[in-house]
């Protein structure tokens, strides 16, 4: 197997879209990349598990990318070994009025996860400046002050916008959270296979929206305002990483070693026993098995 190399995948101010890659061939058959996922996940699972014992640690996980590019099924069998309390999964449809009565970071910020916790965002607040940037009459439902037309709209707006993002994303890190986000990156021609498979297996019908082939209408306002909002939002602290996932096997386990290998970066050592527990450890023991 090709070593995954999280550094090979991290995407900066320099990521170009048109140069990174949808497909990428790891060495291995499906069932070998099926294994693989599996032993990297029961390994994210016990690193969880040590996480919420020493309590100070928290991490977010950030998935991006367009329609059909697998988060779902990736969140499925990513996660599938973690005890059900160390995950909350949160899926970001188009805002509720009562979540337009407040600003668009707030939906966001009371889904972070706890301390010992992994959350998982499916789509994020990251889609404020790529859906509402294609489509700009959608900030019109924000009632911002100064903006009653999309003409309204200032020509730094969307960089003001990343600067939210990033302090927003900086204050988190500062005070324990794990920020990593995933640009799931999908063919154009990929998408149309998987969208035809929505349509000729019945089973799939309801999975297909009109509004999929709407999109692809503006796949390349898409693809620029992807390559711009990573190139401005990440960081250090919260780093992009751009997968290829043309194959859904292969992105899956891309995913779960890259956040393994960056969670193996923290020291979370489980909290000390008390030392009156350990001098009768054998007492306690002894108690126990003498219960009838």
């Amino acid at each position: 197997m090709k070593a995954i190399n999280p550094d090979d995948f991290r995407a900066d101010h320099k990521f170009s879209i048109k140069h990174a890659p949808t497909q990428v061939d790891l060495g291995l058959t499906d069932e070998h990349k099926k294994d693989a996922l599996k032993e990297v996940s029961k390994e994210l699972s016990k690193q969880q598990d040590k996480m919420y014992a020493n309590n100070r640690y928290s991490v977010l996980v950030v998935l991006q990318g367009m329609d059909t590019s697998g988060k779902d099924s990736l969140i499925r069998e990513v996660f599938k070994n973690f005890n059900a309390r160390g995950v909350n999964v949160f899926s970001f449809k188009q805002p509720t009025s009562a979540e337009l009565e407040h600003d668009y970071l707030w939906r966001h910020y009371i889904a972070l996860p706890e301390k010992g916790k992994f959350a998982v965002f499916n789509r994020s607040h990251y889609e404020n400046v790529l859906v509402t940037r294609v489509h700009p009459e959608y900030l019109l439902k924000e009632n911002l002050p100064g903006i009653e037309d999309v003409k309204d709209i200032p020509k730094d707006f969307w960089q003001m916008r990343y600067e939210q993002i990033n302090h927003f994303e900086k204050h988190i890190t500062q005070n324990g959270m794990i920020v990593l986000k995933f640009f799931l990156h999908l063919g154009k021609e990929e998408q149309r296979q998987r969208l035809l498979r929505r349509l000729e297996k019945k089973s799939h019908n309801w999975k297909f929206s009109p509004g999929d082939l709407d999109e692809r209408e503006v796949w390349e306002k898409y693809q620029e305002y992807y390559e711009d909002m990573i190139q401005n939002t990440s960081h250090n602290h919260a780093p992009w990483y751009a997968i290829p996932c043309d194959d859904k096997k292969a992105a899956r386990l891309m995913v779960a070693s890259i956040i393994l290998e960056e969670i193996k970066k923290y020291d979370f050592r489980e909290p000390e026993v008390d030392e009156k527990v350990l001098d009768n450890i054998h007492l306690y023991e002894n108690k126990l098995k003498s219960e009838k």
